[in-house]
């Protein structure tokens, strides 16, 4: 049976990787600095700090596949990132194992407007972007077999703390949507159940990859406009949709840092964007993604 070990096994990415790989038959290991909830059966915990080299090597031993799913504050990126980076390569290459982590569109900047693809040139016009070029540069240069699958913004039926959630459609129940730039870009989704499950799929076939493999998960292409729709026929009442105040956002990055670091990722709302799965489709030609409304359901099912 091969073994998985998922660093940040708490977060957004991390949850939904232990579950899908755990579904799938893997012997899988779930990392993170504490735990509180019980938990699943045959799935093993694992409590360490991801700076203890020493420790994060005796995690991963034995291990085919290492999923990277460690996702710091916006805030504590520029210390935090190089550290992560050097860490997990160093524990890779104790072990063998090849890395598998969630790529985002920030690599690629203000100033391309076009269909993303895996040979999209990079360039990033924020720091957090400059930082996710440095750390797959670093993976890239390491000789270690790595996995970039690339997505937009998530969306999950918990409640985390994503723009989703907290911004978007955190009123949706109510008929109310905030949306963060103009109705009419296009922007690009991921839901999360469907992105994880690819991630398996892609570690299943890890030895035919390169050592630096990029893929693009397409997800769901939407505007605002066809977002808004999705959400109001999932939440069962029509939307009244109203702009985020950035203005306000603005004004609280004086005081606060996260808050500032955001405000950095204005541009994602107006420059329309979309990722090509056409890679990815000719390598996993059995994966189905899951219908857009049927997701969106399954999203909001819970939400008061």
């Amino acid at each position: 049976m091969p073994q998985v070990i998922v660093l940040g096994a708490k977060g957004r990415f991390g949850r939904a990787a232990v579950t899908a790989f755990a579904n799938a038959g893997w012997d899988t290991r779930a990392f993170a600095r504490n735990w509180k909830a019980p938990a699943r059966a045959g799935i093993e915990r694992v409590t360490g700090d991801l700076h203890d080299a020493a420790t994060l090597s005796r995690a991963c031993a034995g291990c085919d596949v290492i999923v990277h799913a460690i996702h710091p504050p916006y805030e504590d990126w520029s210390t935090e990132m190089p550290r992560m980076t050097k860490a997990v390569i160093a524990a890779a290459k104790d072990c063998g194992a090849t890395v598998i982590f969630p790529g985002n569109v920030y690599n690629y900047g203000a100033n391309s407007r076009d269909t993303y693809r895996e040979d999209t040139p990079w360039d990033p016009t924020t720091r957090k972007g400059a930082l996710r070029v440095a750390m797959e540069d670093a993976f890239r240069a390491s000789g270690e077999r790595t996995i970039v699958l690339r997505s937009g913004d998530f969306l999950e039926a918990q409640q985390s703390g994503n723009w989703f959630d907290t911004v978007i459609a955190a009123k949706a129940k109510r008929g109310k949507t905030t949306y963060p730039g103009p109705l009419d870009r296009v922007h690009a989704w991921a839901y999360l159940p469907d992105l994880a499950r690819a991630a398996v799929m892609l570690a299943e076939k890890r030895e035919t990859f390169g050592t630096f493999e990029e893929f693009c998960f397409e997800g769901y292409s939407l505007t605002g406009d066809a977002l808004v729709s999705a959400i109001g026929k999932a939440a069962g009442r029509a939307q009244r949709v109203k702009p985020l105040a950035w203005p306000l956002v603005r004004l609280a990055g004086f005081f606060s840092k996260a808050m500032y670091e955001i405000l950095e990722m204005q541009y994602l709302w107006s420059v329309p964007h979309r990722l090509s799965g056409a890679k990815l489709a000719r390598t996993l030609p059995d994966f189905r993604p899951t219908p857009l409304d049927q997701a969106m359901n399954e999203v909001l099912a819970d939400w008061k």
